[in-house]
């Protein structure tokens, strides 16, 4: 139970840092390019969910995240997952949500800055560190559920398969 916690701590503090010294350098500036073409650091004031949608509409968005933080973590708390994989990808989600949250909570909008200009038709979103530790743990949740619906098939393979083999052996014993 330490490691979810420490995971969550870690994604705060990262998502924190990069927001404070996004505040600090980029604020009142022009976007400072990292790779030309593909990636630059813009600063925004998103007052929606992630990605910007749905603004202005803060404590929807306070509401949600709350009860799904708690919600998670009772979960993490009362069951403790046995998947390694399901550990860190709901400790990432848990800290991208806390993460924004504070924003939500102390500046009244969340501070987002990476602006991933590679496919301008496709993608015109400005996000933070938090959404990405968001988005990537969910994305290890599907993976975590693709590879249990595997496992449990392979299971069921075998276990039909013993069946099999336990009815032939008792047709041959006969």
């Amino acid at each position: 139970m330490l490691a979810f916690f420490a995971i969550v701590f870690g994604v705060v503090f990262v998502d924190q840092l990069t927001k404070w010294l996004a505040i600090i350098f980029l604020k009142g500036n022009e976007s400072a390019i990292f790779i030309n073409n593909v990636l630059k650091f813009t600063y925004i004031e998103n007052t929606g969910a992630a990605f910007g949608m749905l603004s202005d509409h803060r404590w929807v968005f306070l509401l949600i995240s709350s009860i799904a933080i708690v919600g998670i973590t009772v979960y993490m708390i009362k069951w403790r997952p046995k998947s390694k994989l399901l550990y860190v990808a709901v400790s990432f989600i848990v800290g991208g949500g806390i993460g924004n949250m504070i924003d939500r909570v102390c500046l009244g909008y969340v501070v987002d800055f990476i602006d991933f200009y590679a496919f301008p038709k496709l993608w015109k979103y400005i996000f933070n560190v938090a959404d990405s530790f968001v988005c990537v743990g969910a994305g290890m949740v599907m993976l975590y559920l693709i590879l249990s619906m595997i496992d449990d098939a392979k299971k069921e393979k075998l276990k039909k398969e013993a069946e099999e083999n336990k009815i032939l052996e008792e047709k041959n014993d006969d």
